[in-house]
């Protein structure tokens, strides 16, 4: 009897061994399996990007059998809920989208978690996700802290986030006004304010060039998208502030050019006016965001569907486009971390990227600027894969005191564009208080360690 007994105790030990195998076969198999019926709590903001990504958010939920609930806000207020949320033990969200701009605070603040954990642990990592083909310059922008000037890549970085709703800037233009007129694309700065400046002679009552041009940080942006291509910086190596260089001057005199040339005040325009300007038929060419592009072939926003061409940002002294837009994050607080890893990775997949493309998004492949089924339908991405070569990380320096320095030299660019205004004088005032700014934040602690 004792000898049946044991029989059956070997027999259900091996029996329960099998299962066991075959149960944890079937998690490695499926690493969604852990977590299937779990809820992840995200927050988007109210983007075209994030909108196009909403319509694929069912696959992944069918797919792994993980609940998403999205909240979609205005960038701002998302920003500001951000704030709140990551100060709490135990957040809100488990996934969060950020603009470029928080990650200095979110990483200074200790308020995101960096990413390598999760692909160094096997069961979340997927061995196919091919990190090297996502765009190296949004990677670096968004992405990366701790390296070189302690917000790019270099020997001390990691990574805390990746680009998702990454932009660069471009140029579109309308084919059949240049073709009516026997003009060509602008392919430097000399041929871009000609032109700005010559269209609305040819055509009145259209602008020749939209642009951002409302004070603050609307103005600042649109002076840096100047900056880098006519071989400036807001800093020197040793943060010395350089607003007042002779790069800057002349990109103070192109963007008031710009605004001073439009039959129409651009004063008060930010990126959603730029941008309706332009879908709506009132301008002749558009430089700035990528963004733009699936609204212009959206019929419910575009009235210049198929007139639209495309090149990449004009050449200054070199070519510098931005980089920007949104990037995916892990909140320190976060209930469920592992899952909302599986969903960051999923969504920046080689797979979903190319869904998100052909749904109206921005993508953040090279490989899916070159899919041929993307390209038959989106034959402008082409364009910008090549553009983004020029793509530049450092345009707009990401630490911590940037907001406070934005709204200033917003301020003093606005009073720079007003007829007569001494540029050099007001650029000189903004660098010393910049200067003081970054005195006070620390950065001149150090010298003479050069």
């Amino acid at each position: 009897m004792l000898n049946n007994i044991g029989r059956r105790t070997e027999f259900y030990s091996v029996l329960i061994g099998i299962i066991s195998f075959f149960v944890s076969w079937m998690l490695r198999a499926d690493p969604y399996a852990p977590y299937k019926g779990i809820t992840l709590n995200v927050n988007f903001p109210a983007h075209p990007h994030y909108d196009a990504v909403m319509k694929i958010i069912p696959d992944f939920e069918k797919e792994t059998g993980i609940r998403v609930q999205v909240e979609q806000m205005q960038y701002l207020t998302m920003r500001k809920m951000q704030e709140t949320e990551l100060l709490k033990p135990r957040g809100r969200f488990d996934l969060i989208a950020f603009v470029v701009f928080s990650k200095a605070d979110y990483v200074f603040n200790d308020q995101i978690e960096p990413l390598a954990r999760f692909f160094m642990t096997p069961s979340l990592a997927d061995p196919y996700y091919e990190p090297s083909d996502i765009i190296n310059s949004y990677v670096q922008n968004i992405g990366v802290a701790g390296g070189h000037k302690g917000y790019l890549p270099g020997p001390t970085d990691a990574l805390y986030g990746l680009p998702f709703g990454a932009e660069t800037s471009i140029l579109a233009y309308r084919k059949d006004l240049f073709i009516k007129h026997g003009l060509r694309p602008p392919e430097n700065y000399s041929e871009l304010l000609n032109l700005a400046c010559k269209i609305p002679e040819l055509e009145p009552g259209i602008v020749g060039l939209s642009s951002r041009g409302q004070p603050g940080h609307h103005l600042s942006h649109a002076f840096l998208l100047h900056l880098a291509p006519l071989g400036g910086r807001v800093f020197d190596r040793y943060w010395n502030p350089t607003v007042n260089s002779p790069q800057a001057i002349r990109a103070v005199k192109t963007l008031k050019k710009i605004l001073d040339c439009s039959p129409t005040d651009m004063n008060s325009y930010g990126l959603r006016e730029a941008k309706n300007q332009f879908l709506f038929g009132r301008s002749a060419m558009y430089l700035d965001s990528t963004v733009i592009a699936g609204e212009i072939t959206d019929p419910e926003k575009s009235n210049v569907m198929g007139k639209v061409g495309w090149i990449k940002h004009p050449r200054g002294v070199r070519y510098a486009s931005q980089t920007g837009g949104f990037g995916l994050a892990i909140p320190k607080n976060a209930k469920h971390k592992d899952a909302a890893f599986l969903l960051m990775q999923w969504l920046t997949s080689k797979e979903t990227d190319k869904k998100i493309a052909l749904a109206g998004g921005n993508p953040i492949r090279f490989s899916t600027h070159l899919n041929p089924d993307v390209l038959k339908k989106l034959p402008y991405l082409e364009t910008f894969g090549k553009a983004l070569n020029d793509a530049d990380p450092d345009w707009r320096p990401i630490i911590p005191p940037w907001s406070k320095i934005n709204i200033l030299l917003g301020g003093y660019l606005s009073l720079a564009m007003e007829e007569g205004a001494d540029i050099q004088k007001l650029l000189n005032a903004a660098n010393q208080e910049i200067r003081g700014i970054m005195k006070e934040a620390g950065y001149f602690t150090y010298k003479g360690k050069h």
